[in-house]
């Protein structure tokens, strides 16, 4: 009997006590487990966007690039133009002297890069302005007036410069001369 023995109400509150810092102590690990969560989605959420800027300065990047090739294609297209009218060039420089068969030939060979200018030019949408509906100030620029007994006050009488358009919208208006 050297032991001293505990009443038993003693023991019941000793217990009573373990079992009250259980429940914090599983409350401390579950609000240790939320700080990670929290911790993880807060990681997650700047890799997340870090990513985006990322995704945006490089479709920034291939915007202005875009941008600055866009005329790539139908520069590719005009170069065949330029061969062409080169072509004729070093063949007039050659010539020692200047035959009817020459100008023929030469007459010949810019009617060709005209009509080859015109595939082109049809190919990337670009059409000469219209000239049957008389004179429209959206598309024509009236350089001057003459007098025309042949034409009504306001019609085209002459072309002066082609006019071109790009789908609706003016490239270039036509320079004509309209009837008084």
């Amino acid at each position: 009997m050297g032991e001293k023995e505990t009443p038993q109400s003693e023991l019941d509150e000793q217990v009573n006590d373990e079992q009250e810092e259980q429940p914090e102590i599983e409350e401390l690990s579950e609000v240790e487990q939320l700080k990670l969560q929290v911790a993880e989605l807060e990681d997650k959420y700047l890799r997340e966007h870090a990513e985006f800027e990322n995704i945006k300065k490089r479709m920034e990047k291939e915007k202005i690039q875009a941008i600055s090739y866009a005329h790539e294609q139908f520069a590719r297209d005009l170069l065949s133009v330029i061969d062409a009218l080169d072509n004729a060039s070093i063949s007039v420089s050659t010539a020692e002297e200047a035959t009817p068969e020459m100008f023929n030939q030469l007459k010949e060979g810019i009617e060709l890069t005209i009509n080859q200018f015109g595939k082109i030019f049809e190919k990337h949408g670009i059409e000469l302005v219209s000239m049957d509906n008389g004179f429209d100030p959206n598309f024509h620029e009236a350089v001057m007036q003459v007098e025309s007994e042949d034409h009504n006050e306001g019609d085209v009488v002459q072309v002066l410069q082609k006019g071109y358009k790009i789908k609706d919208r003016v490239l270039r208006p036509a320079m004509v001369s309209v009837a008084k």
